[in-house]
């Protein structure tokens, strides 16, 4: 069998497959994280390019923290009011500092943090505008703030196998942080989540070129989101909603339509 999509949350709704799946995977959240660790290894090429990139910008900071940008807009970005959503999100949601543009240096010795704030997209803008702001102002909190971004592709070059790894060390060096920034609807972003074993804050997706308000959401579970789900009741032969069947199968936060997995306690 062969598929482009995350259907597991569906397996979850055949009565047949509960008692294995429930053996399987106790904590429900955990099903993309446990099969990810276990069939996803990276080849020596990719993991030479984690280490390195870890060791040289991550490693030595007190916090990590991961933004990964996919923008499906066309046209050429970097686009304001997506930049204007992440600093809102990452702002609002305290895992980024505010800067103070009155004064040149704030803080008390001693007591200042570093954060390494690992960037991902195809698009170099986004990076090298907050780059500048921590790089220009100091922060509230007196922490130092390093912005790193891997590489900058400018287009999805699916037939690129360099492309292609860069894109797959790249998933795992997000997986690596200890705090995560992605985007709506992106499968990038579903894996280093689901690698890392973290509930990230989602950006919501951008309508009408105007940032959403608010900008972003933290997720229910670290599960990705099944895009495709069936809506079809084949005993009954009628159109059901698959989310609302089982508690353990919800609707994802990011696509109204998708399915995803829970724990019966995750919060909505």
């Amino acid at each position: 069998m062969k598929t482009d999509n995350y259907f597991v949350p569906s397996l979850f709704l055949i009565p047949s497959f509960e008692e294995e799946l429930r053996n399987l995977f106790p904590e429900k959240q955990t099903v993309f994280h446990f099969l990810g660790r276990y069939l996803f290894h990276p080849t020596n090429q990719v993991w030479g390019l984690v280490t390195r990139y870890y060791q040289s910008y991550l490693a030595k900071s007190d916090e990590r923290i991961g933004i990964q940008i996919r923008v499906f807009d066309t046209g050429v970005g970097p686009f304001q009011h997506v930049l204007d959503q992440i600093l809102a999100c990452t702002l609002n949601e305290n895992l980024l500092p505010k800067i103070n543009r009155q004064e040149h240096v704030i803080g008390t010795p001693g007591k200042q943090k570093s954060k390494a704030v690992l960037m991902t997209s195809l698009s170099s803008g986004y990076f090298e505008k907050i780059r500048d702001m921590y790089w220009e102002y100091p922060t509230t909190t007196g922490d130092f703030i390093g912005i790193y971004q891997p590489s900058h592709e400018h287009h999805q070059q699916t037939e690129n196998q360099m492309h292609n790894n860069k894109a797959w060390a790249e998933m795992y060096l997000l997986s690596m942080t200890d705090k995560l920034v992605t985007s709506s609807w992106s499968t990038f972003g579903y894996v280093a989540q689901g690698l890392g074993g973290l509930k990230p804050w989602i950006l919501y997706k951008p309508e009408n070129s105007t940032a959403p308000d608010p900008p972003c959401h933290r997720a229910m579970s670290m599960e990705p989101c099944f895009h495709a789900p069936p809506f079809y009741d084949c005993k009954k032969k009628i159109g059901v909603d698959t989310g609302a069947l089982v508690p353990h199968v919800r609707h994802c936060e990011d696509m109204s339509w998708g399915l995803k997995l829970v724990d019966h306690y995750s919060e909505l």
